[in-house]
């Protein structure tokens, strides 16, 4: 548990010489520690940076259970009935997602009642560069910490339109700030367009985010006061329900 919380709160991948420094144990019991995490899913090494090899971080399996926990606790519940009203107002699916290490795992799903079903189900994974949540859960960071987050990114393209220069992911993210909304806008699937916005926990800091999903073919009116309005009434309600700390919520960063 000790490694698995240096490496959950490090702000870039840890190496093994960071995790025996941190942890205080003997290197090769930390070599041991490792080896039995990354064999069960727990933790992963991370992409090669720099030429630095042997960094690690969360893995696969801890994301799932993280998801899991993550649906049977308050923040779900506390959201529930803004998220039937948000998904009954657009006709659209709405998902609720929390940050875990370098991408967003969905907790929760409202399909749309339209013919056509989206193929995200809960527990999935997105990254944080090409979809509506993962951009506007970063740009509700503090600043130093979104400049960090993107620095440790790796911008794979998914789609034509994914951002791949941490550049224009920065001057992405300035521009949510200032519209306090983001766009997907077919960067992570073709024909998909998503409108997200971040949810506030009590201090402050981004806790989860909700955001609409529709097909390009089938938006409806003007997207600002379609998806983005009822959006960002769901935010400011929330943002006043959350005020207290939730029972037995954990920290998201933590996940």
């Amino acid at each position: 548990m000790t490694v698995l919380q240096i490496v959950a709160d490090a702000s870039a991948a840890p190496a093994m010489a960071d995790l025996v420094r941190l942890s205080g144990y003997p290197r090769p019991t930390v070599y041991r520690i490792v080896a039995a995490l990354v064999e069960q899913g727990m933790l992963a090494e991370a992409p090669v940076a720099a030429g630095v090899p042997g960094r690690y971080r969360l893995g696969p399996r801890l994301i799932q259970l993280a998801s899991r926990a993550w649906s049977q606790l308050d923040l779900r519940s506390a959201l529930a009935d803004d998220l039937r009203a948000l998904r009954d107002e657009t006709s659209e699916t709405v998902h609720l997602s929390v940050p875990a290490g370098h991408e967003m795992i969905y907790i929760d799903k409202l399909e749309s009642q339209g013919p056509v079903r989206m193929a995200s189900r809960v527990g999935g994974r997105l990254a944080l560069h090409c979809s509506a949540a993962g951009k506007a859960y970063m740009a509700a960071l503090p600043l130093s910490t979104s400049d960090a987050l993107v620095d440790a990114l790796v911008l794979t393209p998914c789609m034509p339109n994914t951002i791949t220069r941490p550049l224009d992911l920065r001057e992405e993210l300035a521009r949510i700030r200032e519209q306090g909304y983001a766009i997907d806008n077919e960067e992570n699937e073709r024909g998909i367009v998503c409108y997200g916005v971040a949810i506030a926990g009590p201090d402050g800091r981004p806790l989860a985010c909700v955001s609409v999903s529709t097909l390009t073919y089938r938006q409806q009116g003007v997207p600002t006061a379609r998806y983005v309005a009822p959006l960002l009434r769901l935010r400011d309600m929330a943002r006043r329900r959350l005020a207290l700390p939730l029972n037995g919520h954990p920290d998201p960063q933590a996940l």
